[in-house]
């Protein structure tokens, strides 16, 4: 049986499995990994829920190295992807940075990675979807057949109009290795204006640029990384043991990684969260295998941590603040970047802060980034002792306000606060609802504000 009539046989499976579950429950796909931070509390809206299996929609179905695409099914991780695609000399447009995000959350959510100053998001290279709908139905999806306006609409519409079953995407050529340059800045302006400079010309010293990304540690240093393809490396540094990738971008000016090292440089230490664990300690770090340096391992560690509140319990008994979880990325137009910088640091004060260029090159309703125009998205990912007299969600509602008050945008992938009226206008409700109707009329899935905001 060929792995395409293996993908008809699980189409048709989840097919039916979504017609035989119980009137009224709302499905859930149940993955076998989530980079979401939206944290169900086990209450009504969670027994409301019913199951949906999607564990034989997790395979590469082809990779064409002429045409330079491949056939994926939705629920296939990128590190799985990368594997197959690496050995023709290929890679996805824009590959996340953490290696169990699948292909259909990429694009059914959204995805950022150190192409995107070029090659926007990863929607943006995909070519065709077949999709099971909120109705019941399997259809695939074009920018040109009759199904182009749920085709735009998925992007940023995190399954409330349908799943991804299988996706065609294009690839693109690599090379070995990755030759980074580390440029440091003592002045968020001077390094924005750098940033925006290098993405507008494709060019450093003379040279390509194939990756963009950066880093802030502080106001005085911040450092812009830049990667060109190279077919030779004099040496190749190994960041998925002892040494840690972050840490060296204050050390070297100068690195060399396998491209595949390279595309997974922060997953090791889940970028510099895993600090969080005590692997970035020496004498631990020496204890953990290897295999258990990766963000699915400290992602479900902070699901354990979240269910059994020992954390909070220890913060209780240690007398410490109550913290709030500030976990987001958001984009700013990079003309406003050093101003939300100069924001955050006053009012947050977590670091570091990872910066990273984009730009898209089309228009995408739910996200209605400018055409064109280039953003920095800044993610940041951690825990903030709650000032006296506050209550949870208030740096996530600053930082709301201000990005919006920028001009920028939000991603959905953990809290959100906004009101109704104000969540529909942001996230263009206008265009969301005539596709929801005509996709999933019944409401058999949650709508977007109910499934983002909602937190259900």
């Amino acid at each position: 049986m060929t792995k395409m009539s293996t993908h008809h046989r699980a189409v048709e499976q989840i097919r039916q499995t979504y017609t035989d579950l119980p009137e009224g429950a709302k499905p859930r796909l149940a993955k076998a990994t989530s980079n979401l931070f939206r944290f169900r509390d086990g209450g009504k809206a969670a027994q409301r829920s019913a199951q949906l299996s999607a564990r034989d929609l997790d395979e590469v179905i082809s990779v064409d190295p002429v045409t330079m695409t491949a056939e994926v099914q939705g629920m296939t991780t990128y590190e799985h992807l990368v594997d197959a695609t690496l050995p023709h000399g290929l890679m996805p447009y824009v590959v996340p940075q953490l290696k169990t995000i699948t292909l259909g959350g990429a694009v059914t959510g959204l995805g950022i990675e150190s192409t995107s100053f070029r090659d926007g998001l990863p929607h943006e290279s995909v070519e065709e979807m077949e999709i099971l709908t909120g109705d019941g139905r399997i259809v695939v999806a074009r920018d040109d057949n009759e199904h182009r306006e749920l085709f735009r609409a998925f992007p940023n519409s995190y399954g409330t109009l349908g799943y991804a079953l299988r996706l065609r995407i294009k690839l693109k050529p690599v090379q070995p290795y990755v030759h980074l340059t580390h440029l440091k800045f003592t002045d968020a302006g001077k390094c924005m204006l750098a940033m925006q400079e290098i993405c507008e010309s494709m060019h450093h010293d003379g040279e390509d640029v194939d990756f963009i990304d950066g880093v802030y540690f502080s106001p005085d240093e911040l450092y812009i990384t830049l990667g060109r393809f190279s077919d030779r490396a004099p040496y190749v540094s190994d960041y998925t043991g002892m040494r840690i990738y972050y840490q060296s971008i204050q050390k070297r000016k100068r690195d060399w990684l396998t491209i595949r090292d390279y595309l997974w440089r922060w997953d090791t230490d889940w970028f510099w969260c895993s600090r969080a664990f005590g692997v970035q300690q020496p004498v631990v770090r020496s204890l953990v295998p290897r295999r258990w340096l990766r963000s699915d391992v400290y992602r479900k560690l902070v699901a354990l941590d979240r269910k059994h509140g020992v954390t909070a319990r220890v913060d209780r008994w240690r007398n410490q603040p109550v913290s709030e979880s500030v976990i987001q990325d958001v984009e700013v137009p990079i003309e406003h970047g050093a101003e939300f910088l100069s924001f955050f640091q006053d009012k947050v004060g977590m670091t570091p802060v990872w910066m990273c260029p984009l730009k898209s090159g089309s228009s995408w309703p739910l996200y209605p980034l400018e055409t064109g125009k280039l953003y920095v998205n800044f993610g940041f990912w951690g825990m903030v002792p709650l000032p006296r007299g506050q209550f949870d969600g208030y740096y996530n509602r600053l930082i709301e306000n201000a990005v919006h008050e920028l001009d920028g945008h939000k991603s959905l992938y953990s809290t959100s606060f906004y009101r109704r009226d104000q969540f529909w206008q942001l996230y263009n409700g206008d265009a969301y609802w005539p596709v929801k109707q005509a996709y999933d009329p019944g409401g058999r899935l949650l709508d977007l504000y109910e499934k983002c905001v909602g937190g259900r």
